[in-house]
């Protein structure tokens, strides 16, 4: 069975991309490092569409607040929780004079005085102190509170749109992926380990490198290639890909028959103290079966499985394993940079145990990402090079073509229906 699959996988192609209605042609450069290109990303994407955030566990009490930057627009966005249990963002601009209001990045206070001249807010936005107030010309305190981002949370998600008026519900942005992902169970939200860096990249080739496998054996040949490739599918080629609009999903395959190799006593060492999902996992199948038993994890319910790429438009992926959800965060700064933020979810430990696979998916995590972080820099130089107009991109890289088609689509649109529709 294994030499057929073999060759079938070697001398035919999945037909992803045109069960999708997708175009096969070569994919254009320019998207990926032209200036103007960027301006008008900003312009039609960033400020148009429904941004993801932040996890409500980051605004768990009421009174708790954390600062978003969000690239590639000037906004810096207050999100609080009142005491009524809302969560809702503002700008980080006091009506005085324009200064900035609140310099930590996380914090929980039910008032922000501004720093220059002691502006006082509730977490509701509402001004309710000025210094000397009497000397000001009718100033109507009413009129003058913080002036709000539009605010939805789905799924324990919090979104930002930065358009004064919304010009569709996170409803009717999210479409048929809201179906398809809700009610997801989000272990160890509350505990992410956090990884962050500022790269010479545009931020599609970022987003690409975390979309397919093709490259795993190339740049991952000794801490992936063997989980998720095998005899039968040696360019781990996906199982399966979803489209819904802008947003998509990949599902990856895994080595059902991986082997851990006899001088990886550590790994062995991890895998005599209980089992795994997988080598990509920091928790065992039965802590985890909750999580595994939802439609979206696994759609094909393929026991040659290693993990989802499921992507929110325009710049987060969250991805699902064996032993939990992790994600990844795209933030553009210029054409040719790029902030990356990923984080990863776990439930506190409560064993030595337990916290020594963590540690050791950790470890695993950090190597894999800075494996993938040194190749993205020479990729980005090679599309900047003026050699090549276009990409070739194969079946397996559907999720690559698809991102790109939705930023030219979203780009070019006049409307954020007409770009959704």
């Amino acid at each position: 069975m294994a030499t057929q699959l073999k060759q079938f996988e070697l001398e035919q192609r999945d037909h992803l991309t045109e069960n999708a209605g997708l175009s096969t042609g070569p994919v254009p450069i320019a998207p990926y490092y032209c200036p103007d290109f960027f301006e008008r990303e900003k312009k039609q994407i960033f400020e148009r569409a429904w941004l993801l955030v932040c996890r409500e566990e980051e605004l768990a009490a009421p009174g708790s607040f954390v600062v978003k930057e969000l690239p590639p627009t000037s906004v810096n966005a207050l999100i609080t929780r009142s005491k009524s249990g809302k969560i809702q963002a503002f700008h980080n601009t006091c009506s005085h004079r324009g200064s900035q209001i609140v310099y930590a990045t996380e914090g929980r206070q039910s008032r922000f005085v501004c720093p220059y001249h002691r502006w006082t807010y509730t977490n509701e936005g509402d001004l309710i102190g000025v210094t000397d107030e009497a000397n000001f010309f009718n100033l109507d305190k009413k009129q003058c509170g913080l002036t709000k981002i539009a605010t939805e949370v789905w799924d324990g998600w919090v979104f930002l749109n930065l358009q004064s008026e919304p010009e569709v519900s996170l409803h009717e942005y999210l479409g048929d992926f809201r179906g398809y992902f809700e009610g997801y169970q989000y272990r160890g939200a509350e505990h992410p380990i956090v990884f962050e860096a500022d790269l010479n990249v545009n931020w599609k080739v970022l987003s690409d490198a975390f979309a397919e496998t093709y490259h795993i054996s190339c740049i991952h040949p000794g801490t992936l290639s063997d989980a998720f490739t095998s005899s039968a599918n040696p360019y781990g080629r996906l199982l399966d890909a979803k489209i819904f609009s802008p947003h998509r999903a990949v599902s990856m395959f895994g080595n059902a028959e991986y082997q851990m190799k006899p001088e990886n006593r550590v790994e062995q060492f991890a895998a005599a103290l209980g089992e795994r999902g997988s080598v990509i996992a920091a928790a065992t199948k039965e802590d985890a079966a909750g999580y595994l038993s939802h439609p979206a994890v696994n759609p094909t319910n393929s026991a040659s499985w290693s993990m989802d790429v499921n992507h929110v438009f325009p710049h987060v992926q969250i991805d699902s394993g064996p032993g939990g959800f992790w994600t990844h965060w795209f933030w553009p700064l210029s054409p040719n940079r790029s902030r990356y933020e990923g984080r990863f979810y776990m439930a506190k430990p409560e064993t030595m145990t337990e916290r020594f696979l963590q540690e050791l998916y950790i470890s695993r995590v950090v190597t894999t990402i800075c494996e993938d972080l040194t190749s993205m820099e020479r990729t980005q130089k090679g599309l900047e090079s003026g050699g090549k107009r276009f990409m070739q991109l194969q079946d397996s890289e559907i999720a690559i073509r698809h991102h790109v088609e939705q930023c030219v689509r979203w780009v070019e649109a006049e409307s954020v229906r007409e770009a959704l529709s």
